[in-house]
């Protein structure tokens, strides 16, 4: 039974990342719009300094929001994509259609999971290496820092499909789902050090984003890729990696189990 739940899933992957990558609005908004706005970012600002790194050198724009547009790919290729597209699927049919084959409920999250792992490393590789070689930013070159991406990326990454999955059932219809979905993400990518520089937010709004993954998991993309004079600008003086995990992963844990009591096949309530 588990055997076959896997490999209905695995098998979904593919159709999943291709159903993506037909979809025009679904590709700009979630996979290009990171890359847009470091591009944005990179060009406008490309003659004022961020800082300087260890030694002395002026931090670019480009090399500043590198960090930020991987954690907020995050964010928009797993709940704002998961979020919308499986609404618009309760809201056209296509659950109701799946309700009446034998396809686990598991072996579909697998697939739409597998998709945004696939979609969303191939939107992490594009930003790193645009990043590297159109902007001209340094990389780091440790095993301890690209083992560090790894483990983020990862966690963050499922993090935001599980709760994409789980924020699917909040719009009443395909239609609104847009509306509803997108102002959540775009509040979040202000809040939490996408767009500003999170230490020059107000307190009281730190504290908010602080409860949210975005924050950490742009936190944590940035201990990898910015110098280690920018540790300094952190909330409590330091990456906290540990603090990364721990609240991301308490939110992986949140989200499985709304998924669980309130993901169905079609709404009851329509």
């Amino acid at each position: 039974m588990i055997a076959t739940t896997l490999r209905l899933g695995m098998s979904r992957i593919g159709n999943e990342v291709r159903s993506y990558f037909r979809q025009g609005d679904s590709v700009f908004f979630t996979f290009l719009f990171p890359l847009l706005m470091l591009t944005i970012f990179s060009t406008a600002f490309s003659t004022q300094s961020f800082g300087v790194d260890d030694d002395g050198n002026s931090v670019s724009a480009a090399a500043f929001y590198l960090p930020a547009m991987l954690a907020a790919g995050l964010l928009l290729s797993g709940v704002q994509n998961l979020a919308i597209d499986i609404a618009t699927e309760r809201s056209d049919g296509t659950l109701k259609r799946l309700a009446g084959t034998p396809l686990p409920v598991v072996s579909y999250f697998i697939g739409k999971i597998g998709q945004v792992l696939v979609t969303g490393a191939a939107q992490a590789l594009l930003l790193i290496v645009v990043a590297r070689f159109v902007f001209g930013v340094d990389l780091p070159t440790t095993v301890e820092a690209w083992s560090t991406f790894a483990w983020v990326f990862i966690l963050g990454v499922t993090t935001s499909a599980i709760l994409g999955i789980a924020l699917s059932r909040i719009p009443r219809t395909g239609k609104s789902a847009t509306a509803v979905i997108i102002p959540i993400t775009l509040v979040l990518q202000f809040i939490s050090g996408v767009y500003l520089s999170f230490n020059d937010l107000p307190d009281w709004l730190q504290f908010v984003a602080s409860q949210f993954p975005l924050k950490w998991l742009a936190q944590g993309m940035r201990a990898v890729f910015l110098p280690g004079t920018f540790e300094s600008l952190e909330a409590g003086g330091d990456w906290n990696l540990s603090g990364v995990a721990l609240v991301t992963g308490i939110w992986l844990v949140l989200g499985l189990v709304l998924c669980r009591l309130t993901f169905r096949w079609i709404r009851k309530d329509g």
